[in-house]
């Protein structure tokens, strides 16, 4: 039975980790609270939280296709924030256990 041999790797990819340094008109818009859903709707775990310096940091893990699906609504957002540059920075997977918004970082 190749195919539930198939169906049984696909509900149990290897999981990714990455984190984002997203740049632009992310503060005071609603995007931690946006980031959250999406992250939920596309079954990522990790974290969002804002930084003294504008930027807003994320740290996602999960399959490859979620990463990259996550990865690609960064690069917009929801309005109305505006995103000018989102960095890539590969990370060791974490184990988170589910997805939250974290406090400040502050300077």
């Amino acid at each position: 039975m190749p195919s539930s041999n198939f169906s049984a790797q696909a509900d149990h990819p290897a999981e990714i980790s990455i984190q984002l340094l997203i740049s632009g008109q992310v503060q005071g818009v609603g995007f931690r609270a946006a980031t959250e859903r999406q992250a939920r709707l596309q079954q990522i775990k990790g974290w969002v939280r804002n930084r003294f310096d504008g930027r807003v940091e994320v740290v996602i893990e999960g399959s490859l296709a979620a990463v990259e699906a996550m990865v690609s609504w960064c690069h917009h957002g929801d309005p109305p924030a505006q995103v000018t540059a989102v960095e890539q920075i590969p990370l060791p997977p974490q184990g988170f256990a589910a997805f939250i918004i974290r406090p400040t970082l502050r300077g």
